[in-house]
This record gives structure tokens, C-alpha cells and sequence, in this order.
């Protein structure tokens, strides 16, 4: 079974994450539930980090992945 994979975007280059998304999630769901814990920490630690998100996440699950960001198409 192929992985099923999610990009958190950024501005910022650097801060790009790439996660494994657990077999238990449906599409809609994994939106609103990702959604709802970067809130979380937003409201539970206002000068948050992107490493402070993916370490909820990863606590829910999800398995942060190293990838190589290759040139812009545009």
C-alpha cells in the first residue's frame, strides 16, 4: 500500500514539513483534525514553532519524513 503523505505548507522554505499520515484518517477528517491541533498549540503557545507542531502531531500518529526541496517549476 502506497503511503498516504501530507505537506504542511510555509512561507518560509525551511519550514516546509512532510508527514506519513496514519491509515486511520479519511481525507476530510485528517483536514479538520490537523487543523484543529495547530490551533491548539497556537492558542496553547503563542510563540510557537513548526517543531512544536509536528511534535503534537506526531504524538497523534503522525510520522514526520526528511525530504529534499528541489528547484521551483515556475
Amino acid at each position: 500500500m502506497t503511503p498516504r503523505l501530507m505537506i504542511l505548507p510555509a512561507t518560509d522554505k525551511a519550514r516546509i514539513r512532510l508527514l506519513r499520515i496514519p491509515p486511520d484518517y479519511e481525507a476530510q477528517e485528517l483536514y479538520r483534525h490537523v487543523t484543529g491541533l495547530i490551533a491548539q498549540v497556537e492558542e496553547q503557545e503563542p510563540g510557537f514553532s513548526s517543531d512544536d507542531v509536528v511534535t503534537l502531531l506526531e504524538e497523534h500518529g503522525f510520522e514526520s519524513i526528511d525530504f529534499q526541496l528541489g528547484p521551483s517549476l515556475d
